[in-house]
């Protein structure tokens, strides 16, 4: 590897100069999870390095639906002519589709020598030392434990002004469609002090936005496992720390989300008026087959109350179309459900068999071609929605939190970009140089298909 071995001559202090590249596939908990893997091996001393450069490559996948399940195969096989050239370069695979593959994993690429389910993630840095040292090692971390895995400080430098917090892992929901409670196991809260304390060094270490993930936050500390604080006891908490401008979380089990969370977009006032509320369907039919345990009704209800509580808040959804039995009656009825709560956004997806599910062994499925109509409506309407909505916040005021440099131009020269409260995209022109981490005013002044345009009003902080 380079210009020398990392054989069972060498030490751990002699893998200080180790490139490894992260490539990350699905969810923001598996972001979350690869920037905690890069931020404990710079701890240690190995150097992230492009793809063409690495001697390690780590990938996070994501198994719920098939598209990133075959994107990860097609990386493998694109990975494994690096260690055709080289065979010491070797690969370490983790996420769902490890738990779901496991061992198989090493039939089909020999040069993937750990396997590391999302309980396993937190000894990943260290098992890596261990096969960067011994050439003829493979390490398989798949087993489920009873308790969040709390993982080792990953270093003490500066972050960025963005940061993801793992509030708990797993989900008992078992929705007849997902794979997530087989790939992630059971839930499992981590304890509230121990959330607070890594987001407090977060913003301590420079993040002014933290977004608390979990599969079902709402249902945090619910499970055996929790110290009894509440999801709403928890927003307190966080919101508490100091320097912390912005709170985000997701995702939201509507079934689960409790008065005093909705009652929080009203009172904490550095909670973002957003929020991530997966309808799946409008239909009742589908939501009951989904096993989603909640009603049409129910869920406009909590729409009401969100907006009893906060006016402004926007909101964003999953739709899944196409779940086997749905009709085109009750595909009318999602329709409905985008027009009539107005998401400025939706990730919609054709419904695909995972294995093990229960909708896997469902009877009635919708043709390959009618799903993809069907997807191909509904996102026509959302995108009517989502540009109808970013009209309307032109002529208003936005604080947005600036993520960098925009690719946009148009003769004024450099353009920032960010996001406003609601989450919205926002490019604005502006001279100066280190505006990435710090708060803007901004009057909206255009929209474009997918985001606003306006002008920086002051000094940014």
């Amino acid at each position: 590897m380079g210009q020398r071995s990392l054989s069972r001559e060498y030490q751990i202090g002699d893998l200080l100069d180790v490139r490894f590249h992260i490539l990350t596939f699905g969810c923001q908990m598996n972001v979350a999870d690869s920037d905690w893997l890069t931020r404990s091996l710079v701890a240690r001393g190995w150097m992230p390095a492009a793809e063409e450069e690495a001697q390690v490559f780590v990938v996070t996948t994501c198994s719920v639906r098939e598209k990133p399940e075959q994107k990860v195969y097609s990386l493998l096989g694109r990975l494994k002519e690096y260690a055709d050239r080289n065979p010491e370069v070797f690969a370490a695979v983790g996420g769902c589709v490890a738990q779901q593959v496991g061992e198989e994993f090493w039939r089909r690429f020999p040069f993937v020598r750990l396997i590391f389910g999302t309980d396993g993630t937190g000894m990943v840095p260290q098992t890596l030392e261990r096969l960067a040292l011994d050439a003829g090692l493979r390490v398989s971390l798949l087993d489920f434990l009873d308790h969040y895995p709390e993982r080792e400080p990953a270093g003490s430098g500066n972050v960025g002004a963005q940061a993801f917090v793992n509030i708990m892992q797993g989900c008992d929901n078992f929705c007849a469609y997902c794979i997530v409670p087989f790939t992630r196991g059971r839930q499992k809260s981590r304890t509230a002090d121990a959330v607070v304390a890594e987001c407090e060094s977060l913003v301590r270490r420079g993040a002014r936005e933290l977004t608390l993930l979990g599969q079902n936050v709402n249902s945090y500390g619910q499970d055996r496992r929790g110290d009894g604080t509440t999801f709403a006891g928890l927003l307190h908490r966080v919101a508490a720390v100091p320097g912390l401008l912005r709170l985000k979380f997701t995702t939201s089990h509507p079934k689960d989300i409790a008065p005093e969370v909705i009652e929080a977009f009203r009172t904490l006032s550095n909670l973002s008026p957003q929020l991530h509320l997966p309808a799946q369907s409008g239909a009742d039919s589908i939501l009951a087959a989904m096993g989603r345990k909640y009603t049409r009704e129910r869920y406009m209800g909590i729409v009401r109350d969100l907006r009893a509580a906060c006016p402004h808040i926007a909101l964003s959804t999953d739709i899944i179309v196409g779940f086997p039995g749905e009709t085109v009656r009750d595909f009318e009825e999602t329709l409905s459900l985008l027009e009539e709560v107005r998401f400025i956004s939706a990730f919609s997806f054709k419904y695909s068999d995972r294995p093990g599910v229960r909708a896997e062994k469902m009877d009635f499925k919708v043709p390959e071609e009618e799903k993809a109509r069907r997807l191909e409506v509904l996102q026509e309407v959302q995108n009517r929605i989502t540009a109808e909505d970013l009209l309307a916040q032109v002529g208003r005021r936005a604080l947005v939190l600036v993520e960098g440099p925009s690719r946009m131009q148009d003769g004024r020269g450099a353009f920032w970009r960010g996001r406003d409260e609601g989450g919205r995209i926002v490019n604005f022109p502006h001279s100066g140089t280190g505006l990435t981490g710090k708060m803007a005013e901004v009057v909206i002044l255009g929209a474009k298909k997918h985001s606003l345009t306006g002008e920086m009003r002051g000094a940014a902080w």
